[in-house]
């Protein structure tokens, strides 16, 4: 049996690494288990690259030297963790797909979406997500809410100019597009109870059988 594979997209600081664990916890209430990972990591391997591509004094990294990093912590994730819990029929949510790649180094790097979706397909075995929900926010809120969060650690990416983060909206959009059938929008502006009530109402519909326990 197939599992059932989730991923939370959205640009810095919308709020889907705190909601991905809200709703987890959530669906776990009502009986229904899900795995939890995130990307660049989730395993040994793809946490060393991460802590490689989001090193704040990695200031000269090329950005097809970091489209690339991206892929192979996704190719070894993918192939460790994630492909073995779908073929278990496991539930897996994602903190991060391939559809950052397309927003950040394809679009808002300028190396075309359509040259990193091509290599990304290739790190992932052409694995692509059942469904994808998008934290839809402006950047100036995203940067604002990063800069008065204490707890969270500051990236490479974090450093970017306000312009670069405005690119990665544009690369969003376009993605969206791209992809609406599978893509699920929520407001990321509202408070945290209200987007996370969306996002269970949205799991409940795309994970199998989870009306039931609903």
């Amino acid at each position: 049996m197939k599992g059932c594979f989730i991923t939370f997209e959205g640009p810095e600081g919308a709020g889907k690494t705190t909601v991905l664990k809200l709703a987890a916890s959530r669906l776990e209430e009502m009986g229904i288990e899900t795995l939890t990972t995130r990307e660049p990591g989730g395993i040994k391997i793809a946490e060393q690259i991460r802590s490689v591509i989001l090193n704040k004094e990695n200031t000269e990294m090329d950005p097809r030297t970091e489209a690339l990093l991206y892929a192979a912590a996704r190719g070894q994730h993918m192939a460790e963790k994630v492909i073995p819990a779908l073929n278990e029929g496991r539930t897996v949510l994602c903190d991060r797909f391939i559809d950052s790649s397309l927003a950040y180094q394809g679009h808002a790097r300028g190396l075309g979406i359509d040259e990193v979706l091509g290599i990304n397909m290739f790190a992932t075995s052409h694995v692509m997500p059942d469904a994808t929900i998008y934290f839809d926010l402006d950047p100036e809120t995203g940067l604002e809410r990063i800069s008065k969060n204490e707890d969270r650690e500051i990236n490479r990416l974090d450093l970017e100019k306000r312009e670069f983060h405005e690119k990665v909206q544009q690369g969003y959009k376009e993605v969206l597009e791209r992809f609406h059938g599978r893509i699920k929008t929520v407001d990321a502006s509202k408070s945290l109870e209200e987007v996370t009530e969306d996002v269970v109402e949205i799991l409940l519909k795309v994970i199998p059988g989870s009306l039931n326990h609903s």
